[in-house]
């Protein structure tokens, strides 16, 4: 379902680094120019990450058959719908108003957002697949739970996808941004 589509793997330049490494992130909270919006960005991130693990790890329990394909399906069903309707509203607003905004402020950074700006369209891709085979799923439990397995396996591959998109690219994405924030006192 997914094999024609190529993850990036390998973290952003060392050039791309170089306010991070005067700007660690375990100095970020600390900083005076650390605001509570670049702090609500980040708890953004971590609802993603947090919501992925979810659907992926209900979707093993059901495959496993630890749980009812009913309460699976109605999980899915709400936690699918957060995970994609949030994601796709978040780099949105990350594609038009905020990378923007990084950019005016320290050009230096561009090739890296433009590789974060890549990475949201491969997103947009393996979303829409998960969309999907999660719409498929839903249905199928409720018609025909036997004949649903197969759907529920590519819930499962998407599921992991992201995760795993998600897990290089928000790293990425914060230790990019964040320093850029800190060091031109954006966003306060």
């Amino acid at each position: 379902m997914l094999e024609d589509l190529t993850f990036r793997e390998e973290p952003l330049s060392s050039d791309m680094q170089i306010l991070l490494n005067e700007y660690p992130r375990e100095a970020w909270e600390g900083h005076p120019n650390f605001k509570n919006a670049t702090r609500q960005w980040l708890g953004a991130h971590q609802m993603f990450r947090r919501l992925s693990e979810i659907v992926r790890g209900d979707t093993e329990q059901y495959l496993d058959k630890k749980v009812e394909a009913e309460k699976y399906a109605s999980r899915l069903s709400v936690y699918g719908s957060r995970l994609v309707g949030n994601l796709h509203g978040h780099h949105g607003w990350e594609d038009y108003e905020f990378f923007p905004e990084l950019s005016s402020a320290d050009q230096r950074f561009d090739s890296g957002l433009e590789i974060l700006e890549k990475d949201h369209e491969v997103l947009d891709t393996v979303l829409d697949r998960f969309t999907k085979s999660a719409n498929s799923s839903i249905q199928m439990l409720q018609m025909d739970e036997a004949g649903a397995r197969d759907f529920v396996g590519e819930v499962h591959e998407a599921s992991e996808a992201v995760e795993k998109l998600l897990a290089r690219h928000l790293v990425d994405e914060e230790e990019l941004a964040v320093p850029i924030i800190i060091h031109h006192k954006l966003r306060g």
